[in-house]
């Protein structure tokens, strides 16, 4: 998995040039079988008006690394994947350092998967509990 891996990271990675994930420094972190983790720095970019991390970037990281998850580990070459629905729970907030999305496949179905993306801060508390749907059209 170590060369996979590495060239999971450098893919993610080069397709977020110019992108939103770009925007919010969203870096992809580490891969495996079945997971695909990015971090975001929390600075006041990404702060809503009282300085804590705002929902919508916590969502916006959360659906970033759910999207490219999906399409290292489903079949792109044959389906286009997109995203139908997302939800969070923002459990505990945050006002520095860097949170952490680690996307792991719930449900793998023929056409509707269903991802669980945790986002966590540096000490691995949970920040966020998130949910993606997506679905897979062919091309």
């Amino acid at each position: 998995m170590s060369q996979d891996k590495e060239k999971i990271l450098s893919i993610c990675n080069a397709i977020s040039k110019d992108t939103l994930m770009e925007t919010l420094d969203i870096t992809y972190t580490d891969a495996g079988d079945n997971f695909l983790v990015a971090r975001m720095p929390v600075t006041s970019k990404v702060h809503q008006p009282d300085g804590v991390l705002h929902g919508g970037a916590t969502v916006a990281l959360a659906e970033s690394v759910g999207s490219a998850a999906a399409h290292v580990f489903l079949d792109t070459k044959n389906f286009y994947v997109r995203g139908i629905e997302i939800a969070a729970n923002h459990v505990k907030g945050i006002k520095e350092g860097f949170v952490y999305a680690k996307a792991t496949i719930l449900h793998n179905g023929r056409t509707t998967q269903l991802w669980e993306i945790k986002i966590t801060n540096g000490e691995g508390n949970l920040i966020s509990n998130c949910k993606l749907t997506t679905i897979a059209l062919p091309k």
